[in-house]
């Protein structure tokens, strides 16, 4: 099979280790930008990473690159693509244009230019041109310009990654379901090891370690858009999913332990995890994070607890995060805990030494994962009685 280009998108600061997922989907030559993985492949390590991979947003076929000055450069370089060798002129299309230090003055020009450009390449070869259809597009183009350079890419993915199918409700600021898995992977859980996850909303977080304990494939239950390409190979495909879907484990309760204060959040993480198929393998229970003891000696914690830029009153919270850091003091000891963040003055407030903090993106907001390793003072080695002390000295 020949060997493609690719580049994985992701969540900013997940790139190491999606560039690790990818090499075992059977990626080449990864390399790392801000925000993804550059990659060669054959057409199965796309299969894969498209149903596999936790931690992908999108993964993008490479069909061009070219330099480019000016619009008409764009436009040039996109009508020099064979685009009716990929796909028909009876799908609906859409195109994305990102850039980076681009010397064009306007994005939705380059991006009119280069749609003029494939429906005058299948005018040309084909006598008709494919609809545009910004909502619901059969065929997705996306273009990428830097400084000097634009690439031209299909899209294989359609939907975003993150998208599993499971999410039927979701809390007010929920985390995306793949950076939700790369901060449960950047605690360095195993399966078989307590987890926690004291306020849980819409338990976004348990559903993506549940389904890494299980070995669930996190695209398995959704459609993907290198489906409706030209030469998609339907055996191999189904070869691909079959083989990840043999790879899981039977459903069983698990050690994943998911707790918020409020119920009707806890009805939303229960749905959740019934639509992902997950019902009964996380133990849900309505409690309060700050009287609540750990419901194991030792394990991991992981929380996304609110903040001022996301949710909640800043008066509030300022009173929550000290309160906070002593409900670990006093019931945490021998766990690692690990806080996910935007607000800078958690670390702060919370008032206890962060052992590490790993800066994420959510979206464009900056962020930080916090991690605690919590010891509690009767760990500590006492000093040994003076002889010569008495009581009161």
């Amino acid at each position: 099979m020949s060997v493609q280009a690719f580049f994985a998108s992701c969540p900013r600061g997940l790139e190491s280790l999606l560039a690790e997922e990818l090499g075992r989907f059977g990626a080449k030559k990864t390399e790392l930008v801000a925000g993804g993985v550059a990659f060669d492949g054959e057409i199965l390590a796309c299969y894969r990473a498209n149903l596999e991979s936790r931690l992908a947003t999108r993964v993008l076929m490479r069909l061009a690159r070219s330099p480019y000055r000016k619009e008409e450069d764009v436009y040039e370089a996109a009508l020099a693509v064979k685009w009716p060798e990929w796909f028909s002129e009876k799908q609906s299309i859409r195109v994305d244009v990102n850039a980076i230090r681009s010397p064009l003055k306007s994005l939705e020009f380059a991006t009119l230019r280069i749609k003029d450009a494939v429906c005058d390449r299948f005018r040309a070869d084909r006598g008709r041109r494919p609809d545009v259809d910004t909502r619901s597009p059969e065929v997705r183009i996306q273009a990428f310009l830097d400084k000097a350079e634009v690439t031209l890419y299909l899209d294989t993915s359609g939907e975003p990654l993150n998208k599993r199918g499971y999410r039927r409700n979701a809390g007010e600021a929920p985390l995306k379901e793949n950076l939700a898995a790369g901060i449960v992977r950047l605690t360095g859980w195993n399966p078989g090891e307590p987890l926690l996850d004291p306020m849980c909303g819409s338990g976004t977080l348990v559903v993506e370690a549940a389904m890494m304990a299980l070995a669930i494939p996190p695209g398995h239950a959704r459609p993907f858009g290198f489906e409706r390409l030209a030469g998609f190979d339907l055996r191999r495909w189904n070869e691909v999913r079959d083989a990840a879907l043999a790879r899981r484990r039977p459903k069983q309760r698990l050690p994943i332990f998911a707790r918020d204060r409020y119920g009707e959040e806890l009805k939303k993480a229960r749905l959740n995890l019934e639509a992902a198929g997950l019902a009964g393998c996380v133990d849900l229970k309505q409690a309060d994070v700050l009287d609540t003891s750990a419901p194991e000696r030792a394990g991991v914690l992981l929380a996304n607890p609110p903040y001022g830029t996301r949710i909640g009153d800043e008066a509030a919270l300022a009173e929550f995060y000290p309160k906070l850091g002593d409900t670990l003091k006093k019931y945490y000891a021998g766990w690692r805990c690990y806080l996910f963040s935007g607000d800078a003055r958690l670390p702060k407030l919370i008032r206890l030494t962060a052992s590490k903090r790993t800066p994420l993106y959510n979206g464009p907001l900056e962020c930080r994962l916090y991690e605690y390793l919590v010891v509690s003072g009767s760990n500590r080695k006492k000093s040994a009685p003076s002889r010569t002390s008495g009581p009161g000295t």
